[in-house]
């Protein structure tokens, strides 16, 4: 699975962002796609995820602000991110994980795109 990102860059306070992130390779039916996020110095922390159901996770942090949203039969998924801070400076990474049952776990990553937010 290879994981495609885009978006990103530079904003001020306030201002709102789009990440977009394309899947492709072995997708299966079951799986969830999302954004995790790692600033300087800290572990790498969920913002928001979203099954192929339709179910969606947010960090307490970026809840009310930021949406999450996916085309399945695109496999894309895409963070709208408004009224954001400098707390929100971080590197992103889009994630797919594949939900199948008797199988262990296994995260995939995009190369990470980066937000800075200006005060």
């Amino acid at each position: 699975v290879q994981l495609q990102a885009s978006g990103g860059g530079l904003v001020q306070a306030g201002g709102s962002l789009r990440l977009s992130c394309t899947a492709s390779g072995r997708i299966v039916n079951t799986n969830r796609m999302g954004w995790y996020r790692q600033a300087p110095g800290n572990s790498r922390e969920l913002v928001a995820v979203v099954t192929s159901g339709g179910s969606t996770t947010y960090s307490d942090s970026v809840k009310g602000r930021f949406t999450i949203s996916r085309d399945n039969p695109k496999n894309t998924v895409d963070l709208q991110m408004d009224n954001l801070s400098p707390e929100d400076t971080a590197v992103y990474y889009c994630n797919y994980r594949p939900v199948e049952i008797y199988t262990p776990i296994k995260d995939y990553w995009g190369q990470g795109t980066q937000v800075t937010v200006s005060s």
